[in-house]
């Protein structure tokens, strides 16, 4: 009897956080009132204030959900069906881009909505949402560090992944805005074109060509001597 107490309390919690996280990501935080969560969820106020002390409380525990869905949601499908870990990159900003044309581009990355909306009026928010983002930066990074034998010696694995969350970031923003996913495919397509030149500066696929970097430099030294 008490295990089933204990499962019934965990779904009740889980299922106030799921259509809190649901609702949020389509119509924001502010937007979204505590009435509208609990009618969806099927629930009574004395359920939401049972577990979170108020509307804020309950943000904080959608963020922290979306710490947790990073890998299953995010990352997960990717790596399952890519392999290589530079296409990787490539897959997971596919996933933002779906989303985009599933919403008909109302919809983009979940925290950045919210960092947008909250960043400046929620410091607790604000601080997890930074934690996501880092989180985020972080797989990224490692997952690039596969890659570091085809890359440039030195190149910084984590200003890269900083790198691709803000033009990610920015992207979809650009793709709400525009209400066109145009803008989202050209960033992308640049940082396509940027890669190839990292793999062409670094190594190739299956070879190393550790002295491309040194024939480049003598190349330049040879132009910049003046007679």
């Amino acid at each position: 009897m008490c295990h089933f107490s204990r499962n019934t309390t965990q779904d009740t919690r889980d299922r106030l956080i799921e259509t809190a996280r649901q609702l949020f990501l389509k119509k924001g935080y502010t937007a979204t009132g505590v009435a509208e969560i609990l009618q969806k969820a099927g629930l009574n106020a004395g359920s939401l204030y049972h577990f979170f002390a108020s509307k804020e409380d309950l943000l904080l525990a959608v963020l922290e959900r979306y710490k947790e869905l990073l890998g299953p949601l995010v990352l997960q499908p990717v790596y399952e069906r890519i392999s290589d870990s530079v296409e990787r990159v490539f897959g997971i900003l596919d996933g933002y881009r779906g989303m985009l044309l599933e919403t008909d581009h109302e919809q983009g990355c979940p925290i950045g909505n919210l960092a947008l909306e909250l960043s400046t009026t929620h410091p607790a928010a604000r601080k997890v949402i930074a934690e996501n983002f880092t989180g985020w930066r972080n797989a990224v990074a490692d997952g690039l560090r596969e890659a570091a034998g085809r890359l440039p010696a030195g190149l910084d694995m984590d200003q890269l992944a900083l790198f691709l969350l803000t033009l990610m970031e920015g992207a979809v923003m650009l793709a709400r805005a525009y209400r066109s996913i145009e803008p989202y495919d050209a960033a992308v397509a640049q940082l396509r074109d940027y890669f190839d030149r990292l793999l062409s500066n670094g190594t190739s696929r299956s070879t190393p060509r550790p002295a491309a970097r040194a024939n480049r430099q003598k190349k330049r030294g040879r132009r910049n001597v003046r007679v």
